[in-house]
């Protein structure tokens, strides 16, 4: 009896790897680029310490995926291409996310950002902790709004209460209007 249970499992896994194997050709020669495109947002969104705090970019160029922005922890710069190379039908990876320098300077101005952000205006929906829609990035003092927000009045309240902060040298507002992805 336990011949034929391990005979049964082997035959089971031998009939599971042959009809896997069959699939991923299949799949593999219709990937698109569109597809494509989505899983790598997806993949970037559900990165474990993406925050707020963090803005990956990317761009797809048949089978490669090049990847730009700025993050605060370097595990999330690794972790983005790991999660990128993983992807069926890419190929390649192109990691040009910068990480940026630790410092207590940057990190009170992003607990100051952050709040004043918040409290403008009713614009904490855009901060939300899972995939906030407004991204704020602090390098050395300056200030990169990146992101979706609803309206224009949004975009502009988020700009002033960035230049409120104390320690701010400048603000460089590139979010868009986009009603569809804004939060």
């Amino acid at each position: 009896m336990r011949v034929f249970t391990k005979f049964f499992v082997l035959t089971l896994a031998v009939v599971a790897i042959s009809l896997s194997g069959a699939y991923g050709q299949t799949a593999a020669s219709g990937v698109s680029g569109d597809s494509i495109d989505r899983q790598v947002r997806k993949k970037i969104n559900m990165l474990p310490y993406y925050e707020v705090f963090d803005y990956i970019t990317y761009s797809v160029n048949g089978d490669t995926v090049t990847l730009s922005g700025k993050v605060r922890n370097g595990v999330n710069k690794s972790d983005a291409a790991s999660a990128v190379k993983r992807i069926e039908g890419v190929s390649n990876v192109v990691n040009n996310i910068e990480v940026l320098p630790p410092g207590g300077f940057d990190e009170s101005i992003r607990r100051n950002l952050l709040r004043s952000v918040a409290n403008m205006g009713g614009l904490s929906r855009y901060l939300w902790p899972v995939n906030p829609s407004v991204r704020l990035v602090v390098d050395r003092g300056h200030v990169t709004l990146e992101g979706y927000v609803a309206n224009q009045t949004d975009s502009d309240l988020a700009r002033m209460a960035a230049s409120t902060v104390s320690g701010v040298f400048s603000v460089t507002n590139n979010l868009v209007v986009d009603k569809n992805r804004a939060g």
